[in-house]
């Protein structure tokens, strides 16, 4: 079997960047047998795909246009006019599905363009949406990173048949450290909450301070909240002196944070899976997040549920989870989940689509 993968959007620090990746590389560990073709849509940071490709377990093909990426933009988000597969199955991980005859496969990981649409540019939003329509008509199957995404699909008007829900995971750097070092590194010498995710409203940061603002003052409780993430849009927020945002942070030391808070709180709106959560989950690292889309799918019993609109929900699990032992319950869950898991089930769509 000849199987086809967009790549393109390895040269990105997000989410989808990350499952390309895991899952191409998971995908070679696991398959001797079959043939691997990677695509990307144009010269963008070109060596970075190369250089990818080049560390990869084993031999793929590499198949770049040689298009710049305004043009390259033009042609795939507007027009589909990704390079013609060589395949017999072709998995667009981010939405864009090529004119083939090879059966199509996508990978859908929220419907934040729908339900929040102010999240997104006027642009992304059109293109998503164009995106999601082609899915619907023409891909073989859908893999859905959630139970939720699946559902969003479906009240979408997909085919519940069409529709594949396999899990992501989280990389294997994560996992108990001494945070010492890292808690050194960033200033950070009193005990602390931790959040991670862009500074925008879906992420409901405003009501993560003022529930953090309601804990109790009491010295023997002085804590911080610690915020890492990027900058990204919405209201300005109102930050007490006890809330340190620390922005970007490499993974080698957001493995430290998480191994040395308190708790990691994430009472985001909606997520199409929750990466973060996981990631905590995996460093030992106790869990309050919302009681809403997948975060329960990904945290199980693992973690402590809110209601993300209540503050006074938010501050009560803040106070309460530093009484529990939940270290144990986190590493149980998070092994629940693995990029080798991911890549098996990933494997059995494309060969069940071939056969059809």
């Amino acid at each position: 079997m000849r199987i086809g993968i967009d790549i393109s959007q390895i040269v990105y620090q997000t989410g989808v960047s990350r499952y390309t990746s895991e899952l191409v590389r998971h995908l070679l560990k696991i398959d001797q047998q079959n043939q691997y073709f990677l695509y990307a849509g144009s010269l963008r940071q070109r060596s970075i795909i190369q250089a990818f490709a080049a560390q990869l377990p084993r031999k793929t093909k590499l198949v770049l246009t040689l298009l710049s990426p305004k043009l390259a933009d033009f042609a795939w988000n507007r027009f589909n006019l990704l390079p013609p597969p060589e395949t017999d199955v072709f998995h667009a991980s981010n939405w864009a599905l090529p004119r083939t005859k090879a059966k199509l496969v996508t990978t859908i990981h929220d419907l934040t363009f729908l339900k929040y649409p102010e999240t997104h540019t006027k642009y992304s939003v059109a293109a998503h949406t164009r995106h999601l329509k082609l899915a619907k008509k023409y891909a073989d199957q859908i893999i859905a990173v959630s139970e939720s995404t699946k559902k969003d699909l479906i009240d979408y008007g997909i085919q519940a048949e069409k529709i594949t829900v396999i899990y992501e995971a989280a990389d294997s750097i994560f996992k108990p450290v001494d945070p010492r070092d890292v808690k050194a590194k960033y200033g950070l010498t009193k005990p602390y909450f931790l959040s991670v995710g862009t500074r925008e409203p879906r992420k409901n940061l405003q009501r993560l301070i003022e529930a953090f603002s309601k804990l109790p003052t009491r010295s023997d409780l002085e804590v911080t909240l610690v915020i890492v993430g990027p900058v990204g849009w919405g209201e300005s927020l109102k930050i007490p002196s006890n809330v340190r945002f620390l922005g970007f942070v490499p993974d080698e030391d957001l493995v430290g944070l998480y191994s040395g808070a308190k708790a990691f709180v994430y009472p985001t709106l909606y997520e199409g899976f929750g990466l973060p959560v996981l990631e905590a989950l995996s460093c030992g690292c106790p869990v309050i997040t919302s009681n809403v889309s997948s975060l329960p799918e990904v945290g199980g019993e693992a973690a402590i549920y809110v209601n993300p609109q209540s503050v006074a929900e938010i501050t009560q699990a803040m106070a309460a989870v530093r009484k529990l032992n939940l270290s144990g319950k986190s590493l149980a869950q998070a092994k629940k989940f693995s990029w080798e898991k991911t890549a098996k089930a990933t494997l059995k769509v494309y060969q069940e689509v071939v056969q059809c």
